[in-house]
């Protein structure tokens, strides 16, 4: 029979959707991580699932608010378990609505973190309610024997957020940025900023679980909250340009928004031999 799966990437962060409503597919650490990886995978950041609310186990279901239909099970690339994705919330809303799942273009989708409103723009961008961008504090990375000093920032999920004088470009992020573990205890993602005017970022990203990728939807998010405490600011609009694209972020003390593109690419079929073994 084979099990469905599609392909899209949300400023060139890319996923695997597995559309399994009633959530019945067993998805293992192992098969998380050969789906992902681009030699014997699909290839991709990481995974959505895509699951009703009313299917989740009790456990998870607490974190969900009873607006939601639909809930975004999220596993990085190495298989372990994230509580949000900015850049996957584009592409699973993006899915919903063109798969007929939905018959608004504003809902909302579940999320570890937490429910997360959505908008369907009809350009088929999407602008996420991220929630609030709350800033935790001061930490550092090291990288290449460099340290940089940091802002940390919580979107849901953990981040460290640098600004730096010389180019981003220059970074070597093949590497894990080695960070305080007492500050950071399940790991953060780490972003690397340039200002390049008043309102324009350029950042890199190193992610937890992955290593660096393109975009990150959280990322840009952190970065941009980052960017406004540090000129004592807590309300503004950035545009943060990634390797994958670009994005927008509104940030204000009650939340924060993210607009950027969704796309879904392709759409195929596993085979059961190799969900069975996923060599």
């Amino acid at each position: 029979m084979g099990i469905t799966f599609l392909k899209g990437h949300g400023t060139q962060n890319d996923f695997v959707l597995l559309p399994d409503p009633d959530a019945t597919l067993d998805l293992t650490e192992e098969r998380v991580r050969a789906l992902c990886d681009r030699q014997r995978g699909i290839g991709a950041d990481g995974v959505l699932r895509i699951v009703r609310t009313s299917a989740l186990p009790a456990d998870v279901r607490g974190a969900v608010g009873s607006a939601s239909g639909w809930f975004m099970d999220y596993r990085n690339a190495d298989g372990s378990i994230a509580e949000m994705c900015g850049n996957g919330v584009r592409v699973f809303a993006r899915y919903l609505v063109d798969a007929g799942l939905v018959d608004a273009s504003e809902f909302v989708v579940g999320s570890r973190a937490g429910d997360r409103p959505v908008v369907v723009n009809a350009d088929r961008s999407v602008t996420i309610d991220m929630g609030k961008a709350a800033v935790t504090g001061t930490s550092a990375a090291t990288l290449a024997g460099t340290r940089y000093a940091g802002i940390a920032v919580n979107v849901g999920n953990p981040h460290l957020v640098t600004t730096l004088d010389t180019d981003v470009a220059e970074l070597d992020l093949t590497r894990q940025p080695d960070v305080d573990p007492a500050d950071f205890p399940h790991g953060v993602n780490v972003e690397f900023l340039n200002r390049l005017g008043d309102d324009v970022l350029r950042m890199r990203v190193f992610e937890r679980g992955v290593g660096e990728t393109r975009s990150c939807g959280t990322g840009t998010v952190a970065a941009a909250a980052a960017d406004l405490y540090a000129d004592g600011e807590d309300t503004g609009t950035r545009i943060v340009r990634i390797p994958g694209g670009e994005v927008t972020v509104r940030v204000q003390p009650s939340g924060a928004t993210l607009t950027g593109p969704a796309v879904i690419l392709a759409e195929g079929v596993l085979n059961d031999d190799w969900w069975s073994d996923p060599a």
